[in-house]
């Protein structure tokens, strides 16, 4: 069986250095972790990724269930960090509430961070929803006396990238995921 390498790129920032929160648009909300809402992170996951390189990289992202196995999995580690850990909201009444935006965080055994997943739902990008949620996920890394926080992100995935660049993320490693070739042609 054949496989394909995806570059990708793994960027880690300094939480010692000042940084400002970013403001959300108005009608958008932050929505802190509880067990209630695993399952939105997980339904917000799947609409921010299912078309995206990263379900062909990951396939767990390309369907609703693998996004719920791996919010689980996520919330079951050692290190998860609710604090790190948030949804974004649009709207207010339960007619009109649209989950827009997750991210979630872990501790890791060194003492540093890491951002497990970033994603925002298509029709609310280009908003600094992005922005938003990581700098809510640095202040509660920041709150457990962490001073590093790393993630990785698929090279190909460019707008993303200057996204992390643009925050203070610095490329530290290049790795490679296989991927089975029958994965990346379904």
């Amino acid at each position: 069986m054949d496989s394909t390498y995806f570059k990708r790129y793994r960027m880690d920032v300094d939480l010692s250095v000042p940084r400002h929160a970013a403001a959300l648009p108005p009608g958008y909300r932050f929505v802190p972790w509880n067990e209630a809402v695993l399952d939105v992170h997980a339904r917000t996951k799947f609409r921010s990724f299912r078309d995206e390189i990263d379900a062909i990289v990951f396939p767990c992202l390309g369907s609703h269930e693998g996004c719920r196995r791996l919010m689980r999995e996520i919330r079951n580690k050692p290190g998860f960090l609710p604090n790190a850990t948030w949804l974004i909201a649009h709207g207010a009444a339960p007619e009109s509430l649209q989950w827009c935006g997750t991210i979630q965080g872990i501790s890791e055994r060194d003492g540093g961070g890491m951002i497990q997943n970033i994603g925002v739902v298509p029709g609310h990008r280009g908003l600094g929803l992005g922005s938003c949620l990581i700098e809510r996920s640095l202040a509660g890394f920041r709150m457990h006396g962490l001073r590093r926080v790393t993630l990785e992100v698929t090279a190909e995935n460019a707008r993303a990238v200057r996204l992390y660049q643009r925050l203070g993320f610095r490329r530290v490693r290049t790795v490679y995921k296989v991927v089975d070739e029958a994965t990346v042609g379904a």
